[in-house]
């Protein structure tokens, strides 16, 4: 594994509080990782992408987290680069790479960040550059998106998956992130268990009322999403730094760099968090 990063970075930014522990709930997920889901990722990948596999190609996993897409790439027959700036989630990427892929020369798993402008130029290009849910945490969103879009060769694929622009309600959500990593790991329920309500209040009172279990929903929702309902929310209220974009934004941003719109999913259209998720596109560049 490389390390692109001074030793120490992204730990004093977590004592800071200015930073939220990713690794952490990917090792979690790890912990009950299955074929199902590794083949779901599959799916949503050839899907947003509409090919059938990704033989022949190159795939650049701009914060890798699980490592989960990474090696769905690689298993559609992709080489593979990865990348993140938290340690832990580098960890769970090499593991995956360990269990799946041992010994390869078509998979590299590297410590560095999206705002390393030379660790960035020395990627080369790629026909496929995956930054899904990563860049809105790095603290200069814009940049990283520059960035990262600079890796991908001229007739490929940027997907990307940014938190919806929500306004007010995007306001308050910093905040609270601001909030909760800014305090120690003791007091933090004074922020978490509030939101859990916020969040999952509303669903539990909906499945009373149509007569469905009040767990039903919380045992579903591990089995389809591969983290339990607890882990993610602690994920999202964790995550920070935290920036927010609409999809004409992102478009407009991208435009003048050569990037137009192939596919986009709208998070609004949707029922997860009420629009607090994110909008994924895919950009095809010129």
């Amino acid at each position: 594994m490389a390390r692109t990063v001074p030793t120490g970075s992204h730990a004093d930014e977590v004592a800071q509080g200015s930073r939220f522990e990713f690794g952490e709930n990917w090792r979690a997920f790890l912990a009950g990782l299955d074929e199902a889901r590794i083949e779901e990722a599959e799916k949503s990948l050839r899907e947003m992408l509409e090919v059938p596999d990704l033989a022949g190609r190159s795939f650049l996993d701009v914060g890798s987290g699980s490592g989960l897409f990474s090696l769905a790439a690689r298993r559609l027959g992709a080489s593979v680069t990865s990348f993140d700036y938290d340690p832990q989630s580098v960890a769970c990427t090499e593991e995956l790479r360990r269990r799946y892929f041992a010994g390869t020369d078509q998979w590299r798993v590297v410590e560095a960040s999206a705002l390393d402008e030379g660790f960035m130029a020395s990627l080369g290009t790629y026909d496929v550059v995956y930054a899904w849910g990563s860049l809105h945490h790095t603290g200069a969103m814009w940049r990283a998106i520059d960035l990262t879009a600079e890796r991908v060769k001229p007739g490929g694929r940027l997907f990307i998956a940014i938190y919806n622009d929500m306004g007010w309600a995007s306001h308050t959500w910093r905040w609270v992130k601001h909030s909760y990593n800014s305090l120690p790991p003791a007091l933090r329920w004074i922020v978490l268990w509030p939101a859990f309500a916020w969040i999952w209040g509303p669903m539990v009172i909906i499945d009373a009322l149509r007569g469905k279990g009040p767990l039903s929903r919380w045992r579903n929702y591990a089995r389809n999403r591969g983290m339990s309902a607890w882990r993610d929310v602690v994920d999202w209220v964790g995550g920070y730094p935290y920036e927010v974009a609409s999809i004409p934004a992102l478009e407009d941003h991208l435009r003048p760099l050569g990037f137009s719109a192939t596919k986009v999913e709208d998070v609004k259209r949707g029922r997860f968090r009420r629009g607090h998720g994110c909008n994924q596109i895919v950009f095809s560049r010129a």
